[in-house]
């Protein structure tokens, strides 16, 4: 793993940036469906969702890659940047957590939806 720099950062943190307005702009078009459709608008609502959240669980298994790669090369002795492993384990993790919350909060949304009385 190259050592980390400035641009690395920044381009993490802009690519941080673009799947969380990706993440709002499909909740807000899951939760205010235009007004007088009757459904036909949930279908595109549903793939922009679901694309979106595709998009970051493959860049958390692209995190957890990458991390696991820099540790390997860190055990051969292949660099000596111990501080870049680290910060590339502690990136996974919390991208692992917040992959993990995110579950937890979708579980929680469908069970209360499913308890709704019709």
């Amino acid at each position: 793993m190259a050592g980390l720099s400035v641009d690395n950062v920044m381009a993490l943190r802009q690519s941080i940036l673009q799947r969380n307005n990706a993440l709002k702009d499909a909740a807000s078009t899951v939760a205010s469906p235009g007004v007088g459709n009757s459904g036909g608008a949930q279908g595109t609502g549903g793939a922009d969702f679901a694309s979106a959240l595709k998009s970051a669980i493959q860049g958390v298994s692209g995190l957890q890659d990458d991390a696991n790669s820099a540790a390997t090369a860190f055990e051969k002795g292949e660099t000596t940047d111990i501080a870049a492993v680290m910060l590339a384990k502690q990136q996974a993790s919390i991208g692992f957590e917040t992959t993990l919350q995110v579950r937890n909060k979708l579980l929680s949304a469908y069970k209360d939806i499913m308890s709704m009385p019709v």
